[in-house]
Order: structure tokens, then sequence, then C-alpha cells
């Protein structure tokens, strides 16, 4: 069977082209040797079920270790009616896994599931059981959310709680190692389960040990996937300079470098006679998975996590569209509910940024979308066509037109309101101009200047645009320098400016700018 890049469910190495992911697995061994309970708690997608498929493998090889793997994906509400249903269920689970890899323990689970009936009757069986194994017996559960609007499966960890005390002071035998995996962790688990209870930070899984391995692919990672599939598909790309690109946009988010590579195996690379992949094929791949037409779970999900949770939806909408900047401070609700999700984490300054640039680019047409329907729909009437010429995208054109309008239509808002909207304005104005034909891109830069740069791709051009804040000359060649050295990132020469006045006697005036050795267009309005 050929290989090839996987977009679904879980990862395997003889069908699959696959990160090497050595060092993280040895890092989790190194806790489950130590004997440690632990969460491996990772946003949609990020490669937890594969994960713990690979740390089963390599545990099996170790003759005295025994996994087991059960998930409660596709369980259903009445596996946790009450423990009379939980506790048989839970061996039968158990026992399934093993129906054909362990054909002896399966057998003897089996029958045992018909004897145990509660949670004391469980408990009594795990001790026996791990103590005539005699081995040290890992317990994997997978798809913890599924059990989120429960209590049964708390009473569970808190019965695996006691016994893990209890063998650390040599007066029970139990599991050598527990490892749950799921989006949520234990303290949000129970949160969901009792929103309103103020014990709800009381976890019964106060005993896991942290988790820091990071799950995400760091460019020398991803490069080991390459180098697989180049020696299989007998080409000699620059594998360093692709794994770099894939990083800089899925910031090494696991089902986002595979659906990328998917993408440029069958998608581009495929209908061309040079097979060599190029940088450029990240960028149209980026293209293709930015495009609001195309859908995935991932995307769904992203979707519904923001529309499902309004002080999440406000936050992330600011700090994509308006450019805003927020500690990241894992302690408050908001913000631990957008890293829990995979959309925000801190930036090198401390800072809340969005996980990737795809990510931002999802978020930002999701968002623009919906007030492009309701606070701004007079923006979606005009004639687009003037916009275009034989040579490409007029960005002048665009920027004088919008000067146009904020002169005809918002000249007598105060600046208060231009302060807050003004940026969201011209995004507004910017979309339906190139919604299908091209796209933007933007790239926060918070400082005294409140500047966010805003890069359109379309065909083959590509146009930066700087928006700040009139703060007087002095701050205005500081800008001129910054746009400069942005340009410089993507070897251009040209670039634009969209300058907001909120002086009172402010001109609407545009001016061709000769800086260094660049040429920038500025429009004041």
């Amino acid at each position: 069977m050929e290989k090839e890049f996987n977009d679904t469910g879980v990862c395997v190495p003889s069908r699959h082209y696959m990160v090497n992911t050595s060092d993280k697995i040895k890092s989790i061994i190194q806790l489950i040797e130590k004997g440690k309970y632990f969460t491996i708690s990772r946003p949609r997608q990020f490669g937890k079920t594969t994960t713990l498929q690979l740390l089963s493998s390599q545990l099996n090889l170790i003759d005295k270790y025994l996994t087991l793997n059960i998930s409660f994906e596709g369980t259903g509400d009445s596996f946790f009616a009450n423990e009379q249903v939980f506790c048989p269920g839970l061996l039968r689970i158990i026992a399934r896994t093993l129906r054909f890899s362990n054909p002896e323990i399966y057998e003897y689970l089996l029958p045992a599931s018909r004897q145990v009936h509660n949670f004391e009757e469980l408990s009594q069986f795990i001790s026996q059981y791990v103590l005539e194994m005699n081995k040290h017996v890992v317990l994997f559960i997978d798809e913890v959310d599924k059990s989120s609007d429960n209590q049964i499966f708390l009473h569970f960890l808190g019965m695996l709680r006691n016994k893990y005390l209890l063998r650390d002071t040599g007066r029970d035998y139990t599991f050598h190692s527990v490892i749950l995996a799921g989006v949520h962790d234990i303290k949000t688990l129970k949160a969901k389960i009792r929103p309103d209870d103020d014990r709800k930070y009381n976890s019964p899984w106060n005993i896991a040990a942290d988790f820091n391995v990071d799950l995400s692919f760091a460019p020398h990672e991803i490069e080991t996937m390459l180098e697989d599939y180049s020696r299989k598909k007998n080409i000699v790309p620059d594998i360093a300079a692709i794994a770099e690109k894939l990083y800089y946009y899925t910031s090494g988010y696991p089902w986002l470098v595979s659906k990328l590579c998917k993408f440029i195996d069958e998608d581009i690379a495929a209908k061309r006679e040079e097979k060599n992949w190029t940088t450029d094929d990240i960028e149209t791949a980026f293209k293709m998975i930015t495009d609001e037409s195309y859908t995935s779970t991932l995307f769904d999900s992203l979707a519904k996590n923001l529309e499902n949770n309004r002080k999440l939806y406000d936050l992330v909408s600011r700090i994509s569209i308006n450019g805003a900047s927020f500690p990241f401070t894992i302690s408050d609700p908001v913000i631990s509910l957008g890293s829990l999700y995979g959309i925000l984490v801190p930036a090198e300054q401390g800072r809340c940024r969005i996980h990737n640039r795809i990510f931002e680019q999802r978020i930002y047409a999701h968002i623009m979308s919906r007030l492009l329907q309701t606070r701004y729909a007079e923006l979606d009437n005009f004639g687009i066509p003037e916009f275009y010429t034989d040579k490409g995208l007029d960005i002048k054109m665009i920027m004088l037109r919008f000067q146009a309008f904020m002169k005809e239509h918002y000249s007598k808002k105060d600046a208060r309101f231009l302060e807050c909207e003004g940026r969201l304005l011209f995004l507004s104005y910017l979309r339906p101009i190139i919604n299908g034909k091209g796209f933007d891109f933007k790239e926060p830069n918070v400082s005294d200047e409140r500047r966010m740069d805003i890069v359109i791709t379309y065909r083959d051009q590509r146009f930066v645009i700087e928006l700040k804040i009139w703060h007087g000359q002095k701050y205005h060649e500081k800008g001129l320098k910054q746009l400069s050295n942005y340009l410089d990132m993507y070897s251009l020469k040209q670039g634009y400016l969209l300058i907001y006045d909120f002086n009172q006697n402010k001109e609407y005036r545009q001016e061709q700018i000769v800086f260094e050795d660049k040429e920038i267009f500025a429009v004041w309005v």
C-alpha cells in the first residue's frame, strides 16, 4: 500500500508519512517509568490518539509492561448512567481492545465483567488483576471529553486516585500509570459538569503530574517527514526551507502540517510534470486551506467554539481584527478557554496571539463575514472592477476610494469611534474587493504606534499595507522605517501606508514617499 499524508483518524507508520516524534515519546515514557498519572490535554486533531498508539507500541516492546487502551468514543450516554452499568462496561471495553492482540487476557476479562457491578468490586478486581499479571499495567483512556456531562467518570477517577495513594504507601495494588487524553483537562471537565459549584476546582485528579511535552511539530521534526516522502518519491526539494515555511503558517499544529502536505502531494505537485516541492507550493496550499469554501471538522469546531462563547469571540475579535494586545494570563477564564481550544497561545513578549496564521485567516474571515452582514453591509455595494487592471490589483485606487468613502460617510464621527472602528472599516472595505481573487493576511505588531500590517496576495503579486495612527512627524519617520524593514522581509520595494489622523484640522491627503530604497504611497483619512 502506497503511503499518503493522513488527515483523518490515527496515523499509522506503515501507511502514512509521519513526523518522527521519538524524542517526545521518550519524554512521555520517562513519566510512565516513574509511575506518574497525568493528562494529555490538547486541542482537537493535535495528535493525541496517535501519540497514545505510539506510546502503547513502544511500551509493549518492553517485557515488564502491559498496556490497556480504551476510548469513550461512541459509548453513548447510557454507558455513564450509573456505576452498575459503567463498571462492567469498562472491563468489556478493555477486553475488546485485547481480543486479537492478546486473546488470553480477553478470555480472562470478559467473564470478569459479569462479576463486577460497582466501584468497590471494580477496585478489588483491579488490585487482583495487577497482582496476578506481575507487570507494570498502564491504562490509556482516550476521548475523556465524551464523559464530560456526567458524574460517574469523576467517581471512577476518584477511585483511581485513592488506589494510587494507597499504592504509594504499600497498601494496595493498582495501575502503574494512568494517562488520560482529551481536549479538556479534569478541572475543566468538572467545571463543565457543575459550572456553578464552588468545589469544581477540587479535582479528583490532583495527583496528576504536570505534562509539559510539546506535541506540536518543530521545523526539524517536520523535516523528518519530508525526508521520508522525498525518498519514496525520488525527489530532492529544499527540505529545510519547506519545513520552515510549513511551520511559519501552522506553528507546528499537527493536522495543519499534514493537510498542507496532502494538498501539495495530491492537488498541486500531482498536476504538473515537475514533482519537486517549492516554498511557492506552501503558499498555494495556504490559499487552499484558508479558502472560505473549504470546510473541515477542525474549522467547524473552531467556529463553534467562538460562537458558543461570547466573551472568547469578543477577545479573539479584538486581537485578530483590531490588533489589540492582552497579557497571556492563564488564570483568566476567557484566556484559559482560548488556550484549551488551541486558539490562543502566549507570544514571546507574554502577550496573547492566535495560535497560527491559518487560524488567524479563518477566524478573520469568519468574523468579517458576520460584520459585513450586519454593521457594514453598505460596504459591499460599490464598483469593484475599477480596482483591477491588466497588471493586477490597483492598491492605490483602493486606498484613494477608501479615503473618499471615509470623507463622505465618516467625516463627522468622533475620534473615539474612528480609533476603535477605523481598522475594521478598512478591512471591511477591502474584503469584498479581494474575496475570491486573493487573500489578505494580517501581521499585528503592537507598539506605541498600534500598527497592523496587511499582506495581500493576488496572482503572483504581493502588497503590504501598514495601518497606523498619526502621532506626529517623529513617529511617522519611525513608522516608515518599520514598514521598510517589513518590506525587506518580502523582498519588496513598494509599500502602502494608511494613516488615521484624529486631529480636528486634519487634511485628507496622499503622498508618494521615497524612503531609503522604497517607494511608499501614503494616504491620510
